[in-house]
C-alpha cells in the first residue's frame, strides 16, 4: 500500500514539474518573440456553438491573447497537440496581432524517434505565414527522414489551427 501511494505521489510530482517546465518554456518564448520582460495572458473564449464548427477546438487552456503590462495587445499563443507514431507531442504557436506565425516550438516530444520535428530549422518553414496559407507537406514543407509521421501530423495540425483562426476572424470572435 505504501509503495502504491509513493508511486501515485511520484507521478503527481512528475506531472507538476513537467507542467511547470512547459510554462517556463512558453514564458521564455513569448518574452523572446515580443522582446518584452513582462506580459499578461487572457484565455480566448469561444462559444460551444461556434467551437463545434472549428477544425481545432478552442478551450480555456489552449488559446490565449497576449498583452503588455500596460494592456497593449501584442499577439496570441496556442498550445497544440499532434500525433507521432505512437503518442502525442505538444507544441506552441505564437502569432502576432495580424495572425502571422511568429514562432513554433515543440514543447514536449514523447517518443524515441522522430524528434527532428522539433528542430528550429524545420519549424522556421512555418514562420511568417498567415491564415491565408495552407501548408503542403513535401511541397512548401520539407520532409524529414525518420520523422515522417510526426512532420505530416504537425503540418496537418498547423493547417487546422490556421483555418480555425480564419473562421474565428470571419465570425468576429477575434
Amino acid at each position: 500500500m505504501k509503495q502504491h501511494i509513493f508511486f501515485i505521489g511520484l507521478l503527481f510530482l512528475m506531472s507538476f514539474s513537467s507542467s511547470d517546465r512547459v510554462s517556463r518554456l512558453i514564458d521564455k518564448e513569448i518574452k523572446s518573440v515580443f522582446n518584452i520582460v513582462e506580459y499578461q495572458k487572457e484565455a480566448v473564449l469561444v462559444s460551444e456553438e461556434i467551437n463545434k464548427t472549428l477544425p481545432t477546438r478552442i478551450t480555456k487552456t489552449n488559446f490565449y491573447k497576449i498583452t503588455t503590462i500596460d494592456e497593449k495587445h501584442i499577439g496570441y499563443y496556442f498550445l497544440g497537440k499532434a500525433f507521432g507514431k505512437t503518442d502525442y507531442f505538444d507544441f506552441l504557436v505564437i502569432l502576432n496581432n495580424d495572425f502571422v506565425i511568429s514562432k513554433i516550438k515543440v514543447l514536449v516530444y514523447r517518443e524515441d524517434h522522430g524528434s527532428e520535428v522539433g528542430s528550429k530549422r524545420w519549424l522556421r518553414q512555418f514562420t511568417g505565414k498567415s491564415t491565408k496559407h495552407t501548408f503542403k507537406y513535401q511541397g512548401d514543407i520539407a520532409a524529414i527522414s525518420g520523422a515522417t509521421i510526426s512532420a505530416k501530423s504537425m503540418t496537418r495540425e498547423i493547417n487546422k489551427f490556421l483555418k480555425t483562426i480564419e473562421i474565428l476572424i470571419q465570425k468576429h470572435q477575434l
